[in-house]
């Protein structure tokens, strides 16, 4: 059953994330004030350098702001230390890198499971999740193949699978069909539309694919660290 749609996963309020280069200050993120809702299917797009990458790193607690409040699932990210924000990292968000970012001396199902490991869930319960989550991504009778063993689209379903394996509140993607064929992305797409549409899982991405966007159901176009354009399509 999907979540009521209203309620709010991630909340930015006024964030800005400022860097220095030299003597000028350069704004990545600047005033940002936004709010993604249970069972969204958006993305943040715009051109490179526009902010988007920055605000995905702010909202998965993989950088901090220089200002401003970020809450995922309900909890605020700038109270925490560094080992809660691991904890809510670990527990609460799922990523997929361009990159894959797999372990390459691991199987597909020793890859989907590291997180579970880490998380203290026992072995009966993990291979029970693992098993359904790599039969959900398409990936049955593939369990015992390294990523080296496996093609583009293949690792990429992998990463899926480790990022919602541990059933998170949020699963972030950056540029997630950038390094697969167009037909190898529209069946990712496929696939996270899907999980999405069927089990209510949450997807924010960041991405300049077209393909992508044209997917997504809500739309944020970011501009000079700024948002430009927030549209829900009908």
């Amino acid at each position: 059953m999907q979540a009521d749609s209203r309620e709010h996963i991630v909340s930015l309020i006024d964030v800005m994330k400022t860097y220095q280069q030299g003597k000028v200050e350069v704004h990545a993120v600047n005033g940002v004030s936004l709010d993604i809702d249970v069972g969204d299917f958006a993305v943040l797009c715009g051109p490179s350098g526009s902010g988007k990458t920055s605000l995905l790193n702010l909202i998965g607690g993989l950088d901090l702001p220089t200002s401003g409040e970020i809450r995922v699932d309900g909890i605020d990210l700038a109270s925490l230390d560094k080992t809660e924000l691991s904890n809510v990292r670990k527990n609460r968000i799922g990523f997929v890198f361009q990159a894959y970012n797999l372990i390459p001396v691991m199987t597909a199902y020793e890859n989907a499971e590291f997180v579970l490991n880490l998380q203290g869930v026992s072995e009966a319960e993990c291979r029970d999740r693992v098993m359904e989550t790599l039969k959900a991504v398409g990936l049955e009778g593939l369990e015992n193949r390294r990523p080296d063993e496996m093609s583009g689209g293949q690792q990429q379903r992998v990463a899926i699978a480790r990022a919602i394996v541990t059933r998170p509140a949020i699963v972030l993607a950056d540029e997630p069909t950038a390094n697969v064929d167009s037909h190898t992305a529209e069946s990712l797409l496929d696939l996270m539309q899907k999980l999405n549409s069927e089990h209510g899982i949450t997807f924010l991405f960041s991405t300049h694919d077209q393909h992508v966007i044209d997917r997504a159901r809500r739309v944020i176009r970011v501009h000079d660290g700024k948002i430009e354009s927030d549209e829900t399509k009908a």
